[in-house]
C-alpha cells in the first residue's frame, strides 16, 4: 500500500496527450490520490452525512508497469524497398481507432511489451502482413498478452484475419527462444469487421492453452477468454478488504453475484465461508471458475450459469436464504430486480465492489430502502495514471 512519505520518481511520457490511456502520468502520484479521495467524498457525500465512514484510497508502492494483460493492434506504415509495408505497434488514441505508434508504456507490464516486439521482429522475418483496418486485408490483427503476476508464465493470444496460420510452428519456436517466459501461445481467429480485438474461434498452438497464476493463497487458470484483473498487487489488496468485510466465521452461507472466473467466491470459500454459490452469465467465465475450484480443492463452493437477476429472483421465490452476499457488477451496477431479490434472501452483510462508484450509490439508495445501511466505503487505487477508482463497499441489514 502506498505510504505517503515515499518519494515516487515521477516520470514522463512522450505520447500521454496523443494517447490518453492515462490522462493523470504527469501528475504527482500523492495528488492523484488526494484527488481520487476528493471525488470519492463527493461521491458518497449523502451516505458519508448519514454516519457511513470514508476510508482513505488504499493506493500503490510502484505504481508503474502494473498491467499484466497488454494488447497491441498491428498496422500497416509506410511501403518500403520491395513494396514491404512498415509494421506498426502501440495503442489507439482514447475514443478512436487511430493508432498511436510507440514500443513503451508506463503502465504496461516491459515483459509484455517485450513479447510485443518480438512478434513484430517474426513477422517481418516471415513476411507476414499487419492487418489493415480500411482494407479488411493482412493477417495479424492483434496481440494480447497476459502474464501471471505471482508465477511468470505468459500466454500469448494472436488474432488472425484467417483460419490457416502457415509456419506457425517454427513462429511459436521463435518466439519462445526470443522470450523465454512464454508458456503458451493461441490463435484466435477474427473474419469479422468489427472494433472488437477476439473472434469466436481458436485453436492451441503451443503450450497448454492457458497459464496459471496465484491470488490470495489460490491458484487460477488464465485462458485467453477468461475475465482477471489485470493489476494483481492492487486486486489482491481489493480482494483482502472485501473478505475482511464479510466478516466471515466459518458457519455463513454466502452468494458471489456477477462472480466471473470466481476469484472472490473461491477465497470467500477458503477464508471461512461454509457454503458459496457463485452465478456469471458468461458459460465460459463458470467453466474456469469450476476448474479453478476443482485445481485448488474447494469442494464447498458451486458456480452457475444464469442471469444474475434472474438467478436470484427464482432463490428469493424458493424462500432461499444467505448471510452473506458478494456483488461485483459490471460499470452499469445491478438492477432494482436484482436488488429487491437480494433483500428478500435477506444476507446480514453485503459486499459491494464496483468499478464505477456513480452506478453504486444508485444501487445503494435501493438497497437503503430494503432496509441496509452502509458501514463503509474503502477506495483502492486499481489503475494508477487514471480517472478510475475501484470501490468496496460495506451494507449490514438494519432491525426493524
Amino acid at each position: 500500500m502506498f505510504d505517503m512519505g515515499n518519494q515516487l520518481e515521477q516520470m514522463t511520457c512522450p505520447v500521454a496527450r496523443e494517447c490518453g490511456g492515462c490522462s493523470r502520468v504527469e501528475v504527482p502520484y500523492a495528488k492523484q490520490l488526494a484527488m481520487k479521495d476528493a471525488r470519492v467524498a463527493e461521491i458518497f457525500a449523502e451516505f458519508a452525512d448519514a454516519g457511513m465512514e470514508l476510508r482513505p484510497i488504499l493506493g500503490m508502492d510502484e505504481p508503474w508497469h502494473y498491467r499484466d494483460k497488454v494488447a497491441s493492434p498491428f498496422a500497416p506504415g509506410r511501403r518500403g524497398p520491395g513494396g514491404r509495408c512498415e509494421i506498426l505497434t502501440g495503442m489507439y488514441a482514447a475514443g478512436t481507432h487511430r493508432l498511436v505508434p510507440t514500443d513503451a508504456c508506463l503502465i504496461e507490464n516491459e515483459r509484455a511489451q517485450e513479447v510485443i516486439r518480438a512478434v513484430r521482429l517474426i513477422m517481418k522475418r516471415h513476411k507476414i502482413e499487419p492487418y489493415d483496418e480500411d482494407r479488411g486485408r493482412g493477417f495479424l490483427r492483434h496481440a494480447v498478452v497476459r502474464v501471471g503476476h505471482e508465477s511468470g508464465e505468459m500466454l500469448v493470444t494472436l488474432v488472425t484475419n484467417s483460419d490457416e496460420f502457415p509456419n506457425s510452428k517454427s513462429f511459436c519456436r521463435e518466439l519462445v527462444q526470443k522470450c523465454p517466459h512464454v508458456t503458451s501461445v493461441v490463435q484466435n481467429v477474427n473474419l469479422r469487421r468489427t472494433n472488437a480485438i477476439l473472434g469466436d474461434r481458436e485453436r492451441r498452438v503451443y503450450g497448454p492453452g492457458f497459464i496459471l497464476d496465484t491470488l490470495c493463497g489460490l491458484s487460477f487458470r488464465i485462458s485467453s477468454r477468461s475475465f482477471y484483473q489485470i493489476n494483481a498487487t492492487q486486486t489482491e489488496v481489493l480482494y483482502e478488504q472485501a473478505i475482511a468485510a464479510a466478516a466471515l466465521t466459518g458457519e455463513e452461507t454466502v452468494v458471489d453475484a456477477y462472480c466471473g472466473t470466481g476469484t472472490i467466491g473461491l477465497v470467500a470459500a477458503r477464508r471461512g465461508a461454509a457454503q458459496v454459490t457463485g452465478v456469471d452469465s458468461v458459460e465460459a467465465a463458470i467453466w474456469d471458475a469450476r476448474e479453478n475450484a476443482r485445481h485448488n480443492g474447494v469442494d464447498n463452493a458451486r458456480f452457475v450459469v444464469a442471469d444474475a437477476t434472474a438467478f436470484m429472483r427464482d432463490m428469493a421465490a424458493a424462500g432461499e436464504c444467505v448471510d452473506v452476499a458478494f456483488l461485483d457488477p459490471p460499470r452499469a451496477g445491478s438492477t432494482p430486480e436484482f436488488l429487491g431479490a437480494l433483500a428478500q434472501m435477506a444476507p446480514e452483510r453485503v459486499v459491494y465492489i464496483s468499478c464505477k462508484p456513480e452506478t453504486q450509490v444508485r444501487d445503494m439508495r435501493g438497497l437503503r430502502e430494503h432496509g441496509y445501511a452502509p458501514v463503509f466505503v474503502q477506495p483502492v487505487d486499481m489503475f494508477p495514471h487514471t480517472d478510475h477508482i475501484e470501490t468496496v463497499v460495506r451494507l449490514d441489514k438494519v432491525a426493524r
